[in-house]
């Protein structure tokens, strides 16, 4: 469990770093509420839209793609929270999305993939 714990929080850090290098600003990382939680919230700059952010993180394929472990269920909560967060911090009028941010550690180097709005 420590161990997966570690990587999770590696790639949380990763995936920051690689949003501030692409005109992300990081609001907030690891929001928690009774809904769920939601790793990352991100301004992206150029489209001025606010991004709620999944990220997974693996070490090997034995279970699939980590995009596949954002089920239905997971994709509910994400959505419960991005709402509770709107509403706690009485954010209105703005565009908003959901991303999955991949990334997979071969040998320690990491390998990203960012896919945009997934519902």
């Amino acid at each position: 469990m420590y161990i997966r714990k570690l990587t999770g929080m590696y790639g949380e850090d990763f995936a920051c770093k690689y949003l501030e290098k692409n005109n992300y600003s990081i609001l907030e990382r690891n929001f928690h509420c009774y809904q769920g939680e939601i790793d990352i919230i991100a301004k992206d700059n150029l489209k001025n839209e606010l991004v709620f952010i999944e990220v997974k993180t693996r070490t090997n394929f034995n279970y699939g793609y980590p995009i596949e472990s954002v089920t239905i269920n997971k994709q509910n909560h994400l959505f419960k929270a991005c709402n509770y967060y709107l509403y706690k911090n009485n954010i209105n009028n703005v565009f908003i999305r959901v991303d999955v941010i991949e990334i997979f550690l071969n040998n320690g180097i990491p390998y990203i993939r960012h896919v945009k709005q997934i519902f």
